[in-house]
This record gives structure tokens, C-alpha cells and sequence, in this order.
């Protein structure tokens, strides 16, 4: 039987940037979706969004994120008259991603700005070691 290592810091930033790579990865596949239009509403393209829980480790007692799964935002597709489209229905409608971009362009900032933290707080773990190693 292998036993897990306890969680320490590294652990714990690793697993934030992992999750926050998921979210971007989310975000940008939104954003590669935006504008995307189908012939019918439960076609068209919804959001997804990452399902995040947190994770303790009994040994350590410190707490880390993980991602529990992805899921689709229940967002209302917006309908649009376009009989010349190609893929217009009956009624000549189109159904449009109900995407917003804003919002999709939002959520990759704020994630790369929590990776870019997680990756200082490494490099300012990494710095103090070493200073402690070199001071004795």
C-alpha cells in the first residue's frame, strides 16, 4: 500500500494552479464559442464552467482546491430570424452561443492573476529555504 506524502506548499500552490488553468481553459474555450450558432436551442453552445470543492489533507491539516467536475451554465440561448442562414429552421431561426464575452474575458484575467500569485508565493518559499540553507 502507498502512502500519500502530506500536503505542504508546494502541494497546495500546485493544485491552485491547476485548477486555475482549468478555469482559463474554460473561459477560452467559451470565448472560441462565442458567436457560434446552430440550427436549434438544444444544439447551440452553452458556457462551461468548472465545479471547485475544497480538499483537506488529514496529516498536514492544510486545505487545497480540486476540480469536481465541468458543467454547463443553464444559460438561454438567444434566438435570432434568419431565414437566408443555412441552418435556419422551419420558422427561419438561428440559435445563437449565449456567450458573453465580457464576462468570458473577466474570468481569464482574474485566473491568470490567481496562477501569477500561486507561481510568486512558490518562488518566495523557494527564496526563503534557500537563505535558511545558506545561513547555517
Amino acid at each position: 500500500m502507498i502512502m500519500a506524502q502530506p500536503m505542504n506548499l508546494f502541494t497546495v500552490a500546485q493544485r491552485g494552479m491547476s485548477a486555475q488553468l482549468v478555469r482559463m481553459n474554460a473561459a477560452a474555450s467559451n470565448l472560441a464559442n462565442a458567436g457560434a450558432v446552430a440550427g436549434s436551442e438544444s444544439a447551440v453552445y452553452r458556457p462551461v464552467r468548472p465545479v471547485f470543492s475544497a480538499e483537506t489533507d488529514a496529516s498536514s491539516g492544510l486545505s487545497t482546491v480540486r476540480v469536481d467536475r465541468m458543467m454547463r451554465e443553464n444559460t438561454a440561448p438567444i434566438r435570432r430570424h434568419a431565414p437566408d442562414h443555412p441552418l435556419a429552421d422551419a420558422n427561419g431561426d438561428v440559435w445563437d452561443s449565449p456567450v458573453n464575452e465580457t464576462a468570458e474575458m473577466v474570468e481569464i484575467m482574474e485566473s491568470s492573476r490567481q496562477y501569477q500569485n500561486l507561481v510568486e508565493a512558490i518562488q518566495t518559499a523557494k527564496q526563503l529555504m534557500l537563505e535558511t540553507m545558506r545561513s547555517k
